[in-house]
């Protein structure tokens, strides 16, 4: 029994899904095909191979919640406090650094 062969386009309607990610299913060995010249024909039995395949982006993974209670608050605001009073020291270290080179830094 010969089997009907589907182009990229043809294979990408039935899927529902772009020409594009058929090619990308083909690349990554997930759908098997024969390639004629620049086309690549699939076996329309070998559709099958990618039912109950996940569709779609995954999920974004949740991010860290704002602080909410006032400890979470105040640890926060000192954990700033910190990160600019750091931030502040290396740069005049580099303005003194400038300085002594001769260099005028702005």
């Amino acid at each position: 029994m010969s089997d009907e062969l589907l182009t990229t386009d043809a294979a990408a309607e039935r899927l529902n899904v772009t020409p594009g990610r058929v090619r990308a299913m083909i690349a990554a060995g997930r759908l098997p095909a024969e390639k004629f010249g620049f086309v690549h024909m699939i076996k329309a039995s070998d559709l099958k191979l990618l039912e109950g395949r996940k569709v779609g982006r995954p999920p974004k993974q949740a991010t860290a919640a704002p602080p909410t209670t006032n400890s979470e608050i105040r640890r926060a605001d000192k954990t700033a406090q910190k990160l600019n009073e750091a931030f502040r020291k290396a740069a005049e270290d580099e303005q003194k650094a400038g300085k002594k080179k001769g260099k005028k830094i702005t």
